[in-house]
């Protein structure tokens, strides 16, 4: 069923989609944002690890100053640019993830778009602005 919506709104170009295909289509652009998020904590991960590698650079600094060039070298040959996972430093996980999932999901999420809503962006919250914005009020306009 197709919900006929005002032509002033954000969505005014597509009022055909009916308010399923609405829904699916935004199930499949929230997926794609919960991704997004997981590569954010990803990229997190991979500067928070190449922080700490760099402070256990200046750590085995500090151990040779004090005269503990033992303890310094053990760090440094074992931990200093030590892969995170197994041939791999954070970067390339964070590459790999880009070229292998990332990518892939965003493709997929453009080709649903395109294909079912004329490749409207964000349709199902566009629908809920205009559902829930009071008409006419200022600080409620359907456009900036």
């Amino acid at each position: 069923m197709t919900i006929s919506r005002p032509r002033d709104g954000y969505f005014a170009g597509v009022t055909d989609a009916s308010d399923a295909t609405v829904e699916a289509v935004g199930k499949v652009t929230e997926a794609l944002e919960w991704v997004e998020r997981a590569r954010g904590h990803l990229y997190s991960f991979h500067q928070l690890m190449g922080h700490a590698d760099l402070l256990l650079g200046e750590a085995c600094d500090a151990l040779r100053e004090a005269g503990h060039d033992d303890v310094a070298e053990r760090i440094e040959t074992e931990l200093v640019g030590r892969n995170v996972i197994q041939g791999r430093w954070t970067f390339q996980v964070v590459e790999e993830f880009d070229d292998s999932y990332w990518s892939v999901v965003r493709d997929h999420e453009k080709g649903v778009r395109d294909e079912l809503v004329g490749g409207q962006r964000h349709l199902h919250e566009a629908r809920m602005k205009e559902d829930r914005r009071t008409h006419g009020r200022k600080g409620h306009e359907a456009r900036p």
